[in-house]
C-alpha cells in the first residue's frame, strides 16, 4: 500500500574523521564544497530544501526535477555553482509512494542509476581509487565520503557515513605531551608549537593518528626529555591536568583541516615523524 507523501525527511549526516582507510566494505564518493539540497517532488510540485527545511528558490532546477519520470520523488544531493548550477544527486530517500530510506546503499544507488539525469542534475558516481582522499588533495576537493555497503539511510548524523576532508599539513615540534586515560598506554596527546622569533608558541593539543608501538616508544622517547616547566613563550590555552613538559627537540609532521580564529590547530593527526628538520627552524606556514 503506498504511504502518504511525507512534507519533510530528515537529511543524513557524516561524523568528520581524521583517520584514512579503505577497504571492501566501504564505497567512497567526491566529498562537493556546495550546499545540501533535498528535492520534494509530488506530482507537478517541486520543491527545494536546505539541510536546515529552508525553501530554495532554483527554478532551473525545479523544471529538471519535475521532467523526471516517477510522480514521486525525495532526492538528496549537493549543489554547487563553478560557472554554473549543478546538483550532485547521491542518494533517493522516497519514489512513487515508497520510503526507501531503509533500502540498502546499493538498492538505493540503483533506483538513482534508472533515473534518466541531464545538466543540471548530476549523478554522483562512486571513486574507484585506491586511495581516494589522494586525489581529493590532488585535485583539489573539499574531501571524500566513505558510505558503508549495505547500510540504511539515517534521518541524523551516522558513523555509517564518515568525511574525510582534505588536509593542510607542515611540521610542529613537540613541547609536551598528555597522560593516557581510560584503556588508552603511552601518551594522551602531543602538545605542539612552532617557532615566531624567539617565541615558542603553542600551537594544540595531537590526539589521532597513532598506534600502540608508536605511542610507547614516543612516550620513552619523551621521558628521556622531559622538564620541568613548559618551554612554551605565547600559550594561550595550554593544558595544566595531567600535562609533562619536554625540551623542544622532537618535530612532528601534522595534517589538520585549518587553522582557528584563535590560533590553534583545527582537527589536527599526526602524520609522521621528522629527523630531517631542525626544531629551531619550525615556523607556521
Amino acid at each position: 500500500m503506498a504511504k502518504s507523501f511525507p512534507e519533510w525527511l530528515q537529511p543524513m549526516a557524516a561524523t568528520l574523521t581524521q583517520e584514512r582507510f579503505a577497504g571492501p566494505e566501504w564505497i567512497f564518493e567526491r566529498k562537493f564544497d556546495g550546499i545540501r539540497l533535498l528535492a520534494f517532488k509530488n506530482g507537478s510540485s517541486v520543491q527545494l530544501f536546505s539541510r536546515n527545511h529552508l525553501p530554495q528558490h532554483l527554478p532551473a532546477l525545479a523544471q529538471a526535477i519535475e521532467k523526471l519520470p516517477p510522480k514521486e520523488l525525495i532526492l538528496d544531493g549537493e549543489i554547487t555553482w563553478g560557472g554554473k548550477l549543478s546538483y550532485h544527486v547521491f542518494d533517493i530517500m522516497w519514489i512513487d509512494g515508497r520510503d526507501v530510506t531503509t533500502l540498502p546503499l546499493e538498492e538505493r544507488q540503483a533506483l538513482l542509476h534508472k533515473l534518466p539525469m541531464a545538466s543540471p542534475l548530476h549523478r554522483v558516481t562512486a571513486l574507484k581509487d585506491e586511495a581516494p582522499w589522494e586525489r581529493a588533495q590532488k585535485e583539489g576537493w573539499e574531501g571524500v565520503i566513505a558510505k558503508r555497503r549495505g547500510s540504511v539511510y539515517e534521518q541524523r548524523r551516522s558513523r555509517e557515513w564518515l568525511k574525510m576532508k582534505c588536509e593542510l599539513a607542515q611540521e610542529f615540534v613537540v613541547g609536551g605531551f598528555t597522560d593516557p586515560q581510560g584503556k588508552r598506554v603511552g601518551l594522551g596527546a602531543l602538545l605542539v608549537g612552532y617557532y615566531e622569533g624567539d617565541d615558542f608558541v603553542f600551537a594544540g593539543k595531537i590526539g589521532t593518528g597513532f598506534d600502540t608501538k608508536l605511542l610507547l616508544e614516543l612516550r620513552a622517547k619523551l621521558d628521556r626529555i622531559e622538564i620541568l616547566k613548559p618551554p612554551f613563550t605565547k600559550a594561550v590555552g595550554l593544558p595544566r591536568l595531567r600535562a609533562h613538559w619536554v625540551r623542544p627537540q622532537i618535530v612532528a609532521q601534522v595534517g589538520f583541516i585549518q587553522w582557528t580564529g584563535h590560533g590553534k590547530l583545527r582537527h589536527p593527526r599526526l602524520l609522521g615523524l621528522r629527523t630531517d628538520k631542525s626544531a629551531r627552524e619550525v615556523v607556521r606556514e
